[in-house]
């Protein structure tokens, strides 16, 4: 694995964009990039000296792309645009949001579509690498000619405008460059449209929620298996057969994760010829309702790694037939579908953990000590971590209504339908992060559960995944403030040790 990733526009991974993103490794151009940019920067500068008229280039923006602009005044056009469209509000993004914005953008110019001097790209990978991060407010985007806001935003700094964060500090862009010896751009012919002109916030934030799902889902699986034990249930519902004769991809390998999972429990064997004949649905469908999950995940995955090494911008360059053409690459329909639809997978495995959470609490369905506690009266145990489940489900039924479906005409109607694909996106984050805490909060009351049963064992994965989480939070004997147990487990959730300590016992998890 290397400490530096090369970018060329046509494999950038998910699994490299998150090491950019949260870990900080660095990245660089390929060589065979270097050609195509130059190339269509020469031609910009053809077509600007015979004064060719070019969309945002010699021309107004949006509505106003019947107005010429004059060779003397392109230069000026360049900084206005990163100004007027630095319209943002609201919270500022997370850095790792923000550093995977610039490494998707940088991504995309290598593909040298769009016009931009070899050193506007340059000055963009240094603010990278050297940890500069530039404040860009959450809301503004319609997600139709790009994510023209938040780009704008994150371009200020690249002329000694706007702000960033240095080593935690926030200041001015100005003082961030000063601070890392870097020298502010002044933006050329073109280059202030080919800069905000793009998708990269919405997909940023598309990209690390699928990451986090992917991770999510295991552990959704690994808690309910944990669940199935400590509530008696039977592994019968997980047989192979049953699935391959209703063969869609994820239900046959969630079951068989869970199959493993379970394999050589003694809690199971147990009860084995008790009278009880069908399980819950929460229990029994599992692989059917992860499943779907998972194989709406995989329609996701499918776009977000298209889009990651596409061209977005307009107009776009084409070096090899030194023509330019204005289309439509910017418009976020295809992430704002991918990303409502995300955020709906994701929010129903916090629904279905939700009632099984319900059913370990509940001593009436579990045949277990009221809310998994000793000396029940005097201790609540897990009863209000429930209702917290409760909440954040009900929180992600709301955030789960599309966003895709809306559509206001901005720019005078010159762009009179747009994807919403920014909202989709910020939605589809906060569901999986409602949905980690909802999972955690099932590992623990399994954990619980598990403890309750002093004389037998768990199942070869299950036992992995109760003794990881027991590493980090402890039994509870007499109640203590949860949300410390939860924000722990939730942490361990999101590190994957629960998920690797599985795999070291059963083998990889799908």
């Amino acid at each position: 694995m290397t400490d530096q990733i090369v970018l060329n526009g046509n494999d950038f991974s998910l699994e490299d964009l998150v090491r950019v993103a949260r870990e900080a490794v660095r990245v660089q151009l390929s060589e065979a990039s270097l050609d195509r940019i130059i190339k269509s920067r020469q031609l910009i500068d053809k077509w600007v000296e015979k004064e060719e008229r070019i969309y945002g280039v010699t021309t107004g923006f949006g509505a106003l792309s019947t107005v010429p602009i004059s060779r003397d005044d392109t230069r000026k056009l360049q900084k206005n645009i990163l100004f007027s469209h630095s319209a943002g509000m609201g919270k500022t993004m997370d850095n790792d949001v923000v550093r995977a914005m610039m490494a998707l953008r940088i991504n995309d110019f290598c593909r040298g579509n769009s016009g931009l001097r070899l050193e506007t790209i340059e000055k963009l990978i240094q603010v990278l690498n050297t940890g500069i991060i530039p404040v860009v407010p959450e809301k503004g985007s319609v997600g139709a000619s790009g994510d023209l806001v938040p780009m704008a935003h994150l371009s200020l700094v690249l002329i000694g405008e706007g702000e960033a964060f240095v080593d935690g500090k926030r200041m001015s862009g100005a003082r961030a460059l000063r601070q890392k010896g870097i020298r502010p751009l002044e933006l050329d012919s073109g280059e202030g449209l080919a800069l905000i002109n793009g998708t990269q916030f919405m997909l940023a934030l598309g990209c690390l929620a699928l990451y986090d799902a992917l991770n999510l889902c295991k552990h959704a699986d690994i808690a309910a298996s944990m669940s199935l034990e400590t509530l008696m249930g039977t592994r019968e519902a997980f047989d192979k057969r049953i699935h391959a004769a209703r063969p869609h991809k994820g239900q046959i390998l969630a079951a068989d994760n869970m199959l493993r999972m379970t394999d050589h429990s003694d809690i199971i064997s147990s009860h084995k010829d008790c009278s009880q004949i069908q399980d819950a649905y929460t229990l029994r469908c599992s692989p059917q309702v992860h499943g779907a999950s998972w194989d709406a995940f995989a329609y996701v995955d499918r776009v977000i790694r298209v889009e990651m090494n596409a061209s977005t911008e307009n107009p776009l360059i084409f070096p090899e037939t030194e023509a330019f053409l204005s289309g439509g690459n910017f418009h976020g329909q295809p992430l704002a579908l991918a990303c409502d639809f995300l955020g709906i997978a994701i929010a129903e495995l916090a629904n279905i953990s939700e009632r099984r959470i319900e059913r370990l609490v509940n001593p009436q369905l579990s045949g277990l000590p009221a809310f998994l506690v000793e000396d029940g009266g005097l201790n609540s145990g897990f009863m209000i971590a429930q209702y917290a489940a409760a909440a954040l489900v009900s929180e992600n039924k709301v955030l789960a209504h599309p966003a895709s479906v809306d559509s206001i005409p901005t720019s005078a109607n010159k762009e009179d339908h747009v994807s919403m694909g920014a909202v989709a996106a910020r939605k589809c984050r906060d569901i999986v992060a409602n949905t980690e805490e909802v999972i955690a909060i099932e590992l623990m009351c399994a954990a619980q559960g598990i403890d309750l049963f002093t004389n037998m064992k768990a199942g070869d994965g299950t036992l992995a995944a109760y003794k990881e989480i027991r590493k980090h939070v402890d039994y509870m004997k007499e109640d203590r403030i949860l949300s410390t147990d939860i924000a722990k487990t939730k942490a361990l959730l999101e590190s994957g040790d629960i998920v690797r300590a599985v795999e070291r016992k059963v083998g990889k998890l799908y």
